[in-house]
């Protein structure tokens, strides 16, 4: 009983150092831009208003930023999906030369963070005149979540007794309908973890945006939220208006996925 009540004790505990933080930023986007100034512990003032959530959407470019950031998510998280998960079925299924060699590649790469191929990444979209272009950020964020995505998905490819496929081929069924009829359904709860994972690369995604895009109509969320804060004064309540409104789409996601997330992280680590 007592194991019982400090368990949940720690639960109460932890949930309330997560919330917290988040209700304090919606009490910064309820206020003035000098809420940081406040001795207030208060979430909710008489003289909270939603003004700066309306400037955020009349006075600001906020639309289109997120615009922007929802086209560079759905198309990286469609490359990442179409590409892993092909990429990967070969990798589980066939066996060829070079072929150790290339998963010990994409492992390596994850030894490197994002930031320190920025250089190399900048000098080759600059040959191929794809700076201030989304194309650019297409190629680096699809680029650096496909290692990870590659290895998920042949884990769990791995997983699948390769007696479905054999039997759909007895039935005529060529390799690629097999694939894509048998295979895809059977590895959804890998597909949305691949998925999740190239559009959380994305989103929020900042450092790599900011290299590649100086032209204010690509500007993705980070980089227009960026824009509130000057060397003088910063604008907290759009900033923290904004900060709460990037963080719905992520909300969401995780809440409609949640079902496959556990099983999808789980089931392929059992063969590697």
């Amino acid at each position: 009983m007592i194991k019982k009540m400090l368990a949940w004790f720690s639960i109460l505990l932890f949930a309330i150092f997560s919330i917290y933080p988040v209700l304090y930023v919606l009490s910064v986007s309820l206020r003035g831009d000098n809420a940081f100034q406040s001795q207030s512990l208060e979430i909710i003032t008489s003289t909270s208003t939603v003004k700066n959530f309306i400037d955020l959407f009349t006075a600001t470019n906020f639309l289109l930023w997120l615009r922007n950031s929802l086209f560079i998510s759905f198309v990286t998280t469609l490359l990442g999906v179409t590409f892993a998960s092909t990429s990967a079925y070969a990798l589980s299924r066939y066996r060829f030369r070079g072929r150790n060699l290339m998963l010990f590649s994409l492992l390596a790469t994850q030894m490197f963070p994002p930031t320190m191929l920025i250089l190399p990444f900048y000098i080759i979209l600059s040959k191929m005149e794809l700076i201030d272009s989304f194309w650019g950020l297409f190629i680096i964020y699809s680029s650096t979540a496909l290692p990870f995505c590659v290895w998920q998905m042949k884990a769990y490819y791995d997983t699948i007794p390769k007696e479905l496929e054999e039997a759909a081929l007895l039935d005529g069924c060529s390799r690629w309908k097999t694939f894509y009829k048998i295979i895809l359904p059977v590895s959804s709860p890998a597909l949305v973890i691949t998925a999740l994972f190239s559009f959380l690369a994305s989103w929020s995604e900042y450092v790599i945006a900011a290299v590649v895009l100086q032209d204010p109509q690509l500007y993705t969320l980070p980089l227009g939220l960026r824009s509130f804060q000057a060397s003088l004064a910063t604008q907290w309540g759009l900033y923290a208006a904004g900060a709460l409104i990037v963080s719905v789409p992520v909300l969401v996601l995780f809440i409609s996925i949640s079902r496959y997330l556990v099983s999808g992280l789980t089931i392929g680590s059992v063969k590697g």
